[in-house]
């Protein structure tokens, strides 16, 4: 099975979305996909949890998220608010989601 992670930098909704909806569609269609939320993406967490959006939700309850950064989210004011989404804070490289570590596991890594 081929599997891929998206790493998701930017802190753009509408760039995000196009994450969730990747995702959604490479499971589905039986690719193993997970998502790492880094950079400015570990902001959106918040709104995307307080309106509800029926995308992230799906993506969320799928166990699609692998990790939450938390160094950025540490950094951006965001650490406690996002350790309550009930997806894992990652910080294994010096406080952020190791690449190397999917790389060693198989996967093709994905930045947007």
């Amino acid at each position: 099975m081929k599997k891929c992670v998206i790493f998701a930098f930017k802190g753009d909704p509408m760039c995000f979305i196009h994450v969730l909806l990747n995702a959604n569609d490479m499971n589905e269609k039986g690719i193993e996909c997970k998502i790492v939320m880094e950079g400015e993406a570990v902001t959106l967490l918040k709104d995307l949890e307080e309106s509800k959006n029926p995308m992230y939700l799906k993506v969320r309850d799928a166990g699609y998220f692998e990790c939450i950064c938390r160094a950025c989210s540490a950094k951006l004011g965001v650490l406690d608010f996002n350790e309550t989404t009930g997806i894992p804070i990652t910080g294994d490289m010096a406080g952020h989601p190791s690449m190397s570590r999917y790389l060693q596991a198989g996967y093709e890594i994905i930045t947007m």
